[in-house]
């Protein structure tokens, strides 16, 4: 590696070890490569796509995680930064070649239920519309498939009454604001669970678990504790995940869900990483798949970035996203903004009338 380099990268590692969003473990840990000769020269072993304290940081993890790094994952258990700094050093030298395995076969991915809280009124919403007593869920974007489990999650809208299952050992507290209530309908029969993702990952699988938890901080107990709970519950209803473009295999996705359902298609922060002309083919994908019978789509995007669905005005990057519901059917769409979300589904503003009402 050469000095400039050697140089750029460490102080791409100074930079996440700065960061305030960083965890203080990983903070010391990242400056600590970034501060090491031998672990920037290591770091040549990775391919230069995969260098981010991102990745690589995750990647010491999984090995720590599988056993691999004894040093490193007692460090880390104990959130002793010192020692996980000097352990990481030593594990990415010693250990290079099993390091860039990893980085190069893995992306850091975060999956979770949290955008469940927005969704799952609106899939309630969309099923009522169309008057459904089944739907099957399409999720596009969730490498996990963890927004499938809408219904079997417990969500708290602020002081409304409970939604899903109150039972689940994940539950959601979403605060709301605004004059109009969260709608208390329920979610009807889910008769299938399908995600569809570039890079799938089976929380059936050892493995693939191992890297969802590799990828979050170990000093962040109680997001793992919740992770566990999600990937468990996950596991239960064993989803079918499809992989591959979202946009090619949007078709094959919908044409699996049963007939007599409706199909419910969710895309959560996923849009973004499309093209504005793939955003388009997926809009007429969906166009495509309404022929015989409705299909519904849910989507918590940020401003501008769903096609079709209204911006109400607001300016993009503007801190929130806009929750949209479009039913399509007979090649007629109709699509409305019902809510607008802050900090990743924990913040609602309900927007759509209540049918009850009108």
């Amino acid at each position: 590696m050469t000095g400039g380099r050697s140089r750029s990268l460490a102080e791409v590692y100074r930079r996440f070890a700065e960061d305030a969003g960083t965890s203080p473990l990983y903070r010391r840990v990242a400056a600590a490569l970034g501060d090491s000769d031998a672990a920037l020269r290591a770091l040549e072993a990775v391919p230069a796509r995969r260098r981010s304290p991102a990745s690589v940081l995750a990647a010491l993890h999984d090995l720590a995680l599988a056993g691999r790094a004894p040093a490193l994952a007692a460090a880390s258990a104990a959130a002793d930064g010192d020692a996980a700094a000097g352990a990481a050093v030593d594990t990415l030298v010693g250990m290079s070649d099993a390091v860039a395995e990893i980085a190069g076969r893995r992306r850091p991915r975060l999956d979770g239920t949290g955008p469940c809280a927005v969704l799952y009124p609106a899939i309630a919403e969309a099923a009522r519309r169309v008057g459904a007593d089944a739907v099957g869920l399409v999720d596009v974007g969730s490498p996990a498939g963890m927004g499938l489990v809408v219904d079997r999650v417990g969500i708290a809208h602020g002081d409304g009454p409970p939604l899903g299952d109150p039972s689940s050992p994940v539950q959601h507290s979403c605060a709301t604001v605004g004059d109009r209530p969260v709608p208390a309908r329920a979610v009807p029969e889910v008769v299938a669970r399908i995600g569809v993702d570039a890079d799938p990952l089976d929380v059936t699988d050892a493995d693939d678990a191992r890297w969802l938890r590799a990828c979050l901080p170990p000093d962040r107990p109680e997001e793992r504790a919740r992770l566990d709970a999600e990937i468990a519950l996950t596991a239960s209803v064993r989803p079918l995940l499809l992989r591959g473009d979202a946009v090619d295999v949007l078709p094959d996705a919908l044409a699996r869900v049963p007939a007599g359902a409706l199909p419910v298609v969710t895309t959560a922060w996923a849009l973004s990483s499309l093209r504005p002309e793939d955003r388009l083919r997926f809009l007429q994908r969906l166009d495509a798949a309404a022929t015989d019978r409705p299909v519904a789509w849910v989507s918590a995007e940020g401003v501008g970035v769903a096609p079709a669905v209204p911006t109400m005005g607001d300016r993009p990057a503007s801190g929130h996203s806009i929750v949209g519901l479009a039913v399509l059917r007979h090649g007629s769409l109709s699509v409305e903004a019902v809510g607008r979300c802050w900090s990743r589904g924990r913040l609602l503003a309900w927007l759509a009338p209540d049918a009850l009402a009108q």
